[in-house]
């Protein structure tokens, strides 16, 4: 128990630096960590503990709390939470404050908008990587699909698009 723990504590603090643009970027890492290298939880069970995270109301990146209880109970939550938000949570304080120094700075505004592609792209990665763990049947990938462009070109609520996409996996349509 207390390897594994140290492995939460390990992975989900490097992860916590990684986060650059926002928590689901290390998405793929983070699957890649808890399914294939560790082995504590297959993709397709990853994928349901990151849906759940994403509908339940909270921190975006829940689903490193629900990884950490799988794996290890309360304590497994309590250290993968502590060692993802705490070092992103020091390191974002004082950027903060080295960044606020340099405002009216001309390079600021370029670096800004460079890291918009790269912040977007990982982001993309990301989503193709849960949808690909998740999406086993014709019907999933194409209500993913569809879900997708909706949420890019419409200003519907996300939670409509997750009521109308369990719905769809409810009726067991494209099951056979």
């Amino acid at each position: 128990m207390t390897d594994t723990l140290i492995s939460l504590g390990v992975i989900f603090g490097q992860l916590s630096l990684l986060a650059f643009g926002g928590g689901n970027t290390i998405l793929p890492e983070m699957q890649r960590q808890v399914v294939d290298v560790h082995h504590w939880m297959p993709a397709s069970e990853f994928s349901a503990l990151f849906a759940l995270a994403q509908a339940a109301p909270g921190p975006n990146l829940m689903v490193v709390t629900l990884v950490g209880w799988h794996v290890a109970g309360w304590a497994g939550m309590l250290v993968a939470s502590i060692a993802k938000f705490g070092p992103s949570s020091i390191v974002t304080i004082l950027a903060l404050h080295a960044w606020e120094r340099f405002k009216d700075r001309p390079w600021r505004t370029i670096v800004q908008k460079a890291l918009v592609p790269v912040t977007a792209g990982i982001v993309a990665a990301s989503a193709m990587l849960i949808a690909q763990a998740s999406d086993t049947t014709w019907i999933a990938w194409a209500t993913t699909g569809v879900c997708a462009a909706l949420a890019w070109r419409t200003r519907i609520h996300p939670l409509w698009l997750l009521a109308a996409g369990s719905l769809i996996g409810l009726t067991g349509f494209g099951q056979l």
